[in-house]
């Protein structure tokens, strides 16, 4: 950790706690910059009661009412940015208006730093663009999202989406031969990538009467398959994650899936489960293929691998094992937590 130092930090995150990727990029590391004596300010545009109810039909009104509100907040963080050291975004100051909030802050702030963990350029090309133009120093998820960075700013860090293994840790394993997960967790909107595996899923069904499918945060089901959803709950995160027994990340191989930042890998890595993920975009970076996961390309590769793993329960361990290593050296918050700290006093 670096010396005591006197720093003021305004962040600007569109979630409130609920918000998985603030949670995981802003709010975990709040511990260790108030240990290095830096004051800071967080604030999430919409508020965990909004948040909850935000994609859900029917609160077209309430959320309407409720977006104004939310506005005028926004606009009195806009003018209290100058009385901060660094405004610190993480992925979007305001939801709509393309880039108009994200140069208000620039205006106000002493230095901007922009922090995003996704391709949002895709979706948002020219806001991101604009946000990344104008700020200080740009933090990336991963390095392709560094290499669009880099087109627009020549100060770009990659700092992964890290985990807390303090808290995420595995849990000492039970031999339970009646049943064996496979587990998943996300979203419903990242949900699409289970479609890949609807026929691998209905395979290990045939052969197997022993294993079970265990979705965490999405609705998905298929006829014929012993397959669990359960809501997604901040309270039983971890413990749902060491409920798998194996975890698995598919993906598509486009440019959205290379944006992504592998953490559901590093999740399960982080509690001591094998994983088999997609041999797509980060996945290639934290898994070494057969040594701490699988990197699979087919319905081939997903169904031997997997079929592999419920067969072998030494390897399993093995896996978890080495996984759990990396999580530990690579993918936590006390292994980045420095960096970050470094990166905020622009310390170079």
């Amino acid at each position: 950790m670096p010396d005591k130092i006197n720093t003021k930090i305004l962040f600007i995150v569109p979630y409130p706690t609920q918000g998985p990727s603030n949670r995981f990029r802003v709010e975990q590391y709040l511990p260790y910059l108030k240990e290095a004596g830096i004051d800071f300010t967080l604030r999430p545009f919409y508020n965990s009661s909004i948040y909850r109810i935000l994609y859900k039909k029917g609160n077209y009104f309430k959320n309407a009412v409720f977006l104004i509100f939310f506005t005028l907040r926004r606009i009195k963080d806009i003018f209290a940015s100058r009385l901060y050291d660094v405004t610190f975004i993480h992925r979007e100051a305001f939801p709509s208006l393309g880039y108009l909030f994200e140069v208000f802050f620039r205006l106000f702030s002493k230095k901007l730093v922009y922090d995003f963990d996704d391709a949002v350029f895709l979706k948002k090309p020219a806001k991101t663009r604009k946000t990344i133009e104008i700020s200080d120093y740009v933090i990336a998820g991963n390095s392709f999202l560094k290499g669009y960075a880099a087109k627009h700013n020549s100060n770009v860090a990659v700092i992964p989406t890290c985990i807390d293994t303090d808290r995420y840790k595995p849990r000492p394993r039970v031999v339970n031969n009646d049943k064996l997960v496979i587990g998943w967790i996300g979203t419903s909107f990242t949900s699409i990538y289970l479609d890949l595996l609807r026929d691998v899923f209905r395979e290990i069904a045939r052969r197997y009467k022993n294993v079970e499918f265990r979705i965490i945060g999405a609705n998905f089901l298929e006829p014929g398959i012993p397959l669990v959803s359960r809501e997604w709950s901040l309270s039983t995160e971890i413990e749902d994650l060491q409920g798998f027994d194996i975890g698995i990340m598919p993906l598509f191989d486009d440019d959205w899936a290379k944006g992504k930042c592998a953490f559901k890998i590093i999740q399960y890595m982080a509690v001591g489960i094998p994983t088999v993920a997609s041999k797509v975009g980060m996945n290639i970076d934290v898994i070494e293929d057969g040594v701490n996961g699988f990197l699979v390309s087919d319905k081939k590769g997903w169904l031997d691998r997997l079929v592999f793993l419920i067969d072998n329960a030494d390897i399993r361990e093995k896996l978890g094992r080495a996984g759990r290593m990396v999580a530990e050296t690579k993918y936590s918050v006390k292994a980045n937590a420095p960096i970050l700290l470094e990166l905020l006093n622009f310390r170079r």
